[in-house]
């Protein structure tokens, strides 16, 4: 009998996908979506959300179709995550 096992980055990879599943199928409040008085504050925590363990490509997915981002609003919070170095990475 053989038996499976998994180490920790390909365990944290089946989770993050089970996570990001369960993300995708969520709605978000009214007040939180685009012109909504809370729009702010759901954008002021997205650098720290993108900072988290995970692949980008997902988090990038789930800015533009859950939580409704612009590319603008979303490329703001990368360089925000990263302390400015999308923008260094730009122009050096």
């Amino acid at each position: 009998m053989t038996t499976l096992s998994m180490d920790h980055v390909a365990w944290s990879m089946v989770q993050d996908r089970i996570t990001e599943r369960n993300n995708m199928n969520k709605t978000i409040k009214k007040e939180f979506l685009p012109g909504g008085e809370k729009r702010q504050e759901l954008l002021d925590q997205v650098p720290n959300y993108l900072k988290t363990s995970g692949l980008q490509a997902n988090k990038h997915m789930f800015c533009i179709e859950v939580l409704k981002m612009t590319e603008t609003e979303y490329l703001e919070a990368l360089n925000k995550a990263t302390n400015g170095g999308v923008e260094r990475s730009l122009w050096n």
